[in-house]
């Protein structure tokens, strides 16, 4: 045989055995459904999100626990306030930190998914980061009372608002001396209220105590404290939109020695079993839990809303995050018990403030800004 019979013939066989492979392929996709992963994602759904959750939606874990319930979860963050802002077209959710820009932004849109009840998946306490000697100061001086090991406690929200009154400085408090960190006037370093959501409800806690504690129903309500909260506010310079970098500047050692943020924060990095360092946890003895509110703007973002309050899975990821799922306390206090020393898992002796409506909150956090206002 010749080498173009030999060649021809090698080329038959070959031909032959590859047209079986491929039907026995077919076959085989025929009986077992294709290549198909059933945890493959089949939803892409998209939201806009307070900074303080970014981090549970980007974890690897979330992302893949969303994708076995068919979704894939594609986020941008903003200031829960600054939400109402944006062009909500193309967003199938919108998350901010609590219920009442929840509600404004269900108020704007004239989405008929939006009017329906928004969904509260997890919830966190606001509370105060200090460092070991600024709490230990506050607490010499009555403004703080401390826990056995010195690393949580509860902050005196009457005795830290008269200081902010009298525009008290760290130098006038005994024990401040040879800190030298602990200059100029004693603040908490708090977000912007007219964008941010946490800094709007510290002014709502402040307002309450600060008015015998009565919620603000109404711009008279808010001309009574106007003056107070424009000093918690202006002493402050600049502020940041979200909560995510005032921690993060705490965490790595700069800025000022008191911030407000999210218990979720703090106890994102306990359960991650970061080195916590100097950092204490003072629980404001009134302070304003921030209800993280879900509002669907799509079928999709409503289903997913649903998931993330519903699914086991996922609600143990957001304990890993520091939230405390809704209806589920124990699912908290169970997977933080090796961290109350700075945990005050049950907010023992913390009063919760009501929350004004939207509208009230939203002027109270603008005549805090206004340099202008002589209220």
């Amino acid at each position: 045989m010749g080498f173009r019979e030999h060649a021809a013939r090698v080329r038959r066989i070959l031909g032959i055995v590859l047209a079986v492979l491929l039907l026995g392929g077919v076959a085989a996709v025929l009986l077992t459904g294709g290549d198909k992963d059933t945890g493959t994602a089949t939803k892409t759904v998209r939201g806009v999100i307070g900074s303080e959750k970014a981090e549970f939606f980007a974890d690897p874990q979330v992302v893949k626990a969303l994708a076995t319930k068919g979704f894939t979860v594609g986020t941008e963050t903003s200031g829960s306030w600054d939400m109402e802002e944006l062009p909500l077209d193309g967003y199938d959710f919108a998350f901010p930190s609590s219920k009442a820009p929840a509600d404004g932004l269900r108020a704007k849109t004239k989405n008929a998914k939006a009017t329906t009840a928004p969904l509260r998946p997890f919830y966190s306490p606001l509370v105060v980061v200090a460092h070991s000697a600024a709490a230990q100061v506050l607490a010499g001086n009555g403004l703080a009372t401390l826990g056995p090991r010195g690393t949580s406690g509860t902050l005196k929200m009457d005795a830290y608002l008269a200081a902010a009154r009298a525009d008290r400085t760290w130098q006038q408090l005994k024990g401040s001396a040879g800190h030298a960190e602990l200059s100029g006037t004693v603040f908490i370093t708090s977000t912007d209220p007219v964008a941010s959501n946490s800094g709007a409800l510290y002014l709502a806690a402040a307002s309450y105590v600060a008015d015998g504690g009565r919620v603000a129903n109404g711009t008279e309500a808010v001309t009574r404290t106007a003056p107070l909260l424009r000093k918690l506010v202006q002493v402050q310079g600049a502020q940041q939109s979200g909560s995510d970098a005032p921690f993060r500047d705490f965490i790595s050692g700069v800025g000022n020695p008191l911030v407000l943020v999210y218990e979720s924060q703090v106890a994102a990095q306990l359960l991650a079993g970061h080195p916590m360092g100097d950092l204490v946890v003072l629980y404001p003895d009134t302070t304003v839990n921030s209800d993280h509110t879900l509002v669907p703007l799509t079928e999709n973002g409503r289903a997913l809303g649903e998931l993330l309050a519903a699914d086991p899975e996922l609600r143990g990821l957001a304990v890993r995050h520091g939230f405390r799922p809704q209806g589920a306390a124990s699912e908290f206090t169970t997977a933080t018990q090796s961290h109350t020393a700075y945990l005050n898992q049950t907010l023992t002796g913390v009063r919760q403030a009501p929350v004004p409506t939207g509208k009230v909150l939203h002027e109270m956090a603008l005549r805090a800004r206004d340099q202008g206002d002589s209220a």
